[in-house]
């Protein structure tokens, strides 16, 4: 009789067997969950996202973008995130090209790219000026025009262009194109996220007076 049940017993281990080598089998085919893709570095970012504009280093040749390079790190990250839509709430600062730019970066994002930009070395704006406005700009921009309340642009951008952080940019080198056409959207109100310091501005230059300005700035080093 104890041999009849160690024969069963030894019967029901072999139809048992299968079953779990079937089990072990279908486990160990079973493949792993995808590894999480890292998070992009500054780098990657910048010469992804950024560069087809920008350049990688911040260095745009395209006169209608700005130069980002030597640029203050608050400053750009301001930038950054004003350019992004808060929810329900429109972007404070309108460019559907940037804004499409701008939401997949996370707040940290900004602010890496931000002290990125602020490392690289500034190549000034190359592009040709009209020189017979360097006159009529220089004079605005150090020294303003008082009959029309126009305050000289180096009180907060300083002598050389170099700005004053946070709130007031680098403007030395950079393209007037690009310079000129801030200036008009200031006055425009299609720019309006600086508390309406630029617009007090700009609304008492005359066209001539923007134009100049903007081609010393493209000059000054």
């Amino acid at each position: 009789m104890k041999i009849f049940k160690n024969m069963v017993l030894f019967a029901a281990l072999l139809v048992a067997m299968p079953i779990s080598a079937e089990t072990a089998s279908e486990s160990d085919s079973t493949d792993p969950a995808p590894a999480a893709a890292a998070p992009a570095t500054v780098e990657e970012i910048a010469a992804g996202t950024c560069a087809g504009c920008h350049n990688a280093d911040g260095n745009s040749v395209i006169p209608m973008n700005p130069i980002l390079a030597g640029q203050h790190a608050e400053y750009i990250t301001k930038q950054l995130m004003d350019f992004k839509a808060n929810g329900e709430e429109p972007p404070k600062r309108n460019s559907p090209v940037m804004s499409a730019m701008v939401a997949a970066l996370s707040q940290e994002d900004m602010k890496a790219l931000g002290a990125y930009y602020a490392k690289q070395k500034t190549n000034p704006s190359q592009a040709p000026v009209d020189e017979s406005m360097l006159e009529v700009g220089k004079i605005l921009y150090h020294g303003g025009n008082i009959e029309n309340g126009i305050p000289a642009c180096a009180s907060c951008h300083g002598p050389n262009g170099s700005g004053l952080p946070p709130h007031y940019p680098a403007v030395g080198g950079q393209h007037a194109e690009y310079t000129l056409s801030q200036l008009d959207q200031f006055n425009k109100g299609d720019r309006a996220n600086d508390n309406a310091v630029m617009q007090q501005v700009v609304s008492r230059m005359s066209a001539h007076e923007k134009r100049a300005v903007s081609a010393y700035i493209a000059t000054i080093r």
